[in-house]
């Protein structure tokens, strides 16, 4: 059992990230429904901040990352502002309203995006199987997103249209602050990385606050002991764990096999949605989500 897991490592781990994210995409809806999306993004940030301080002190006995080059930190921040800020303040808006199944369903859109920017961006092949996975994961989304109306006729979305926006926004965040991320690692070490990114991200949703005049609330959102529980859960298991793990998982095994097991998310969060919020599921949002993620299947053969 010690050799099969030994031999299978990578593949493990990667299966605990998609279970992590799970985590952290229910509790930070739970989150943002008790203190809002702004809060939940500015305070989940700034503890994944110091969770991954305290592992970079650790592991690379620097606390901050002073040793990044000029080039990183441009490029990185960049990164941080467009997924962190951008990307993220979309897809937590869009838990609100639409609930983080079918968000995580539509963030299977992310690899698709990803590599139609690495494309346009820094000349990554676009494969004609590309274009069939991206077919496959609309197709899938389009599945779990619409309905028939009584009489069978007419298609109609069962979901608010300003939720699919905000994930949709959500997605392309996501996949251009990957690219931008790719561009801006070169030989640094991801977790360093990941801190600047973080530092970004915090600087942007300060200055986004100010502007708003939002600081009252933040400061109440802190007080709301619910909010903060859920909110501390995701960040221990997303920014921190989820990170981490995806890291050892690319590392024991193909990226393409780790990725595929890690775009699990949207069918693994089908239980949980069930149980913890009664959310009814129709066989035909089942059968989109395994479409989806057979798209992003594709993306990696």
């Amino acid at each position: 059992m010690a050799d099969f897991i030994n031999n299978h490592l990578g593949e493990f781990a990667a299966l605990l990230t998609a279970f992590f994210w799970n985590i952290t995409a229910l509790a930070f809806e739970s989150a943002s429904k008790k203190i809002g999306s702004l809060a939940v993004n500015i305070i989940r940030l700034a503890i994944g901040f110091v969770f991954l301080s305290f592992y970079n002190l650790i592991a690379r006995k620097l606390f901050l990352p002073v040793d990044a080059t000029l080039h990183n930190w441009i490029w990185l921040t960049i990164s941080g502002l467009i997924g962190f800020v951008l990307g993220d303040l979309f897809l937590f808006k869009s838990y609100i309203i639409i609930g983080s199944r079918f968000s995580m369903l539509i963030m299977t859109l992310v690899p698709p995006i990803t590599a139609l920017f690495s494309w346009i961006m820094i000349g990554e092949k676009l494969k004609l199987l590309h274009l069939f996975g991206m077919t496959l994961t609309f197709s899938g989304i389009a599945i779990a997103i619409f309905s028939r109306s009584a009489k069978g006729e007419k298609l109609s979305l069962k979901l608010a249209p300003s939720g699919i926006f905000y994930a949709i926004g959500g997605a392309i965040g996501q996949a251009l602050g990957l690219v931008l991320s790719k561009i801006g690692l070169g030989e640094y070490d991801p977790f360093a990385a990941t801190q600047i990114r973080i530092i970004a991200g915090i600087a942007g949703f300060a200055v986004l606050i100010t502007f708003m005049t939002r600081w009252g609330s933040i400061r109440a959102a802190t007080g709301n002991r619910g909010g903060m529980i859920t909110t501390t859960l995701g960040a221990f298991f997303g920014p921190f764990l989820g990170v981490s793990f995806s890291l050892v998982a690319v590392k024991y095994t193909e990226a393409g096999i780790a990725s595929t097991i890690m775009a699990l998310v949207p069918v693994l969060i089908i239980p949980p949605a069930v149980l913890l919020y009664k959310q009814k599921v129709t066989i035909a949002e089942i059968i989109g989500a395994f479409i989806s993620v057979a798209g992003v299947a594709v993306f990696f053969i």
